[in-house]
């Protein structure tokens, strides 16, 4: 007979236990609130990016259509994950099933791998309309940006179903144990009883080329908006336009580097302890960032809220 815990080879188990921070109890009410703050934070954040960019016609330009893209799956990045993680904080039994960890894992991916090609179609947008101002609204049209986020959503998904496909044929034996706030690919591949040489390479093929193909075209892309911009021979039209990219770079970079931290390594070497902490930075704290990062920092997006917000409360006033 065997426990709930344990599996025969070959046959998948009931559940996995996600250790989270257990084995440091005195960390997980402080975790509690922080991941439930952020939690709402993320919430409010990208609902409200979303609305202004739907509802102001001031907003309808291509810039925004991505930035709308990028709200919606930083909102479902969050809700794949985070409320699982805040039932297993206030849980005892800290499990989750085989089939929710298929679904957060493949969900996970999918929504990252679609991320970075977003991420790549919005510096492709700010080369255009810095590098070729004249022919922005000629290049830049409507259908061109939902042919480029269809090609991103689609590109993840595909991505996401190969790396599912393997994963699901692994066999685990033993203790389902994951040190992971939620199920990841590399932490189950790292959990098997099999050899996991095809899912290693599979890994680091697809991995490399959704996470580093669109930084080469963002890096390409800010090469040429530099250029363009030193030409510049006002000190305040340099500033401006530096200004319009400074945000993006921002979320770029937030993105970027912990992903290329935990992907472009063989998951035979993943340390679990960094990887869970590198996991809870990019899941929860970057989704959390990224509204106020592009609120703060643009005008226009500011004035669009205070719009909103002056239409929501007009009613309130009679």
């Amino acid at each position: 007979m065997r426990s709930d815990n344990q599996s025969a080879l070959g046959d998948p188990p009931e559940d996995f236990i996600l250790l989270g921070v257990s084995d440091r109890p005195w960390l997980e009410l402080p975790l509690f609130v922080v991941l439930l703050v952020s939690y709402m934070l993320a919430m409010l954040g990208n609902i409200a990016i979303i609305l202004v960019s739907r509802l102001d016609p001031q907003l309808h330009s291509p810039m925004y259509i991505f930035l709308s893209h990028l709200s919606f799956l930083d909102l479902c990045y969050t809700t794949t994950t985070v409320p699982q993680m805040l039932v297993n904080i206030g849980s005892s039994r800290k499990t989750i099933s085989y089939g929710g960890c298929t679904v957060q894992y493949a969900i996970f991916h999918w929504l990252g791998c679609t991320e970075c090609v977003v991420l790549a179609a919005m510096a492709l947008d700010r080369y255009v309309a810095i590098c070729e101002p004249l022919r922005y609204a000629i290049i830049m049209r409507r259908p061109l940006c939902l042919l480029l986020v269809a090609m991103a959503w689609l590109s993840g998904f595909g991505n996401s179903l190969v790396q599912v496909v393997l994963t699901v044929q692994l066999p685990f034996c033993g203790r389902q144990v994951l040190d992971n706030f939620f199920c990841e690919v590399p932490a189950m591949i790292k959990l098997s009883c099999a050899d996991t040489a095809v899912n290693d390479a599979t890994l680091a093929v697809l991995v490399a080329f959704f996470v580093l193909v669109p930084l080469a075209l963002i890096l390409l892309s800010y090469g040429f908006i530099t250029r363009a911009v030193l030409r510049i021979r006002s000190a305040k039209g340099r500033h401006k336009a530096f200004g319009t990219c400074s945000s993006h770079l921002l979320v770029v970079s937030l993105f970027y580097l912990p992903a290329i931290y935990m992907y472009l390594q063989p998951p035979s070497r993943y340390s679990q302890e960094q990887g869970k902490f590198i996991s809870l930075f990019y899941s929860i704290i970057t989704p959390t960032l990224n509204p106020f990062i592009y609120t703060l920092r643009n005008k226009d997006v500011k004035g669009a809220l205070r719009r909103l917000l002056a239409r929501a409360w007009r009613p309130c006033r009679r």
